[in-house]
């Protein structure tokens, strides 16, 4: 059965693109226009994923709105914030709602693909039952890196898939410094250093929130990042 993807935009035609672009790839599109059509209709049944625009006509934040309305019907429902605001307030609040990727709207559709397939990916393996899988280990870290799941001191770390490509090249040679190239290559995205600069701080934060001892991702100014161990 194909996944069903919802889209919740204002501009018509950005919202119509995506439709035929995702309809074209197999999947069924519910579209909305705003927030109350949307909540109303997730209220009565959930997508697969979910593609959010943060500022929906009136409401400058009936996205993230949205966003906390699904992850208390859904802990698990794949969410995508897909906005033209990319500074950090927004991404930040975007993830701490629980989104699990902010991608800004400058990226090319074949890149959202890419994130939409990895996140269904990392959907269906979590719902499978366990098997032998490509396993990394460094000291309190532990990356299942088919199931793209990571855990520390045996907790586990809600990483966004972004996130979690640029640990996973950070971690593949530990002390090897990193340029935000290097990290944009792996992570398969293109943005600015500013952006690069924002998932490295977001994800050392998720570590630090557990582990207050945390200091395993260096900064190496004018270079890039590496993993220390």
């Amino acid at each position: 059965m194909p996944k069903t993807i919802a889209i919740v935009e204002d501009d018509i035609a950005i919202r119509d693109n995506y439709t035929a672009v995702l309809s074209g790839q197999g999947y069924t599109v519910q579209a909305y226009a705003d927030r109350p059509s949307a909540s109303l209709a997730f209220s009565q049944s959930l997508p697969d994923l979910a593609i959010i625009d943060i500022g929906l006509n009136d409401e400058m934040e009936g996205g993230f709105m949205l966003c906390q309305q699904l992850r208390q019907l859904s802990q698990s429902l794949p969410i995508i914030f897909f906005t033209a605001r990319d500074n950090d307030v927004d991404t930040i609040s975007g993830l701490r709602m629980g989104a699990d990727d902010y991608l800004t709207k400058d990226i090319s559709m074949a890149h959202l693909l890419a994130r939409i397939a990895a996140l269904f990916r990392r959907t269906d393996l979590l719902a499978t039952p366990r098997q032998d899988s490509d396993t990394i280990r460094l000291g309190h870290l532990k990356v299942d890196v088919s199931r793209m799941t990571v855990s520390w001191k045996d907790i586990p770390v809600a990483l966004t898939v972004t996130e979690f490509w640029m640990l996973h090249a950070l971690i593949k040679r530990p002390g090897h410094v990193k340029s935000r190239q290097q990290l944009m290559d792996e992570s398969r995205m293109v943005v600015d250093d500013s952006t690069i600069t924002s998932h490295i701080k977001r994800m050392r934060k998720k570590f630090v929130q557990l582990d207050e001892s945390f200091d395993h991702i260096d900064t190496v100014y004018g270079m890039g990042y590496r993993w220390q161990q």
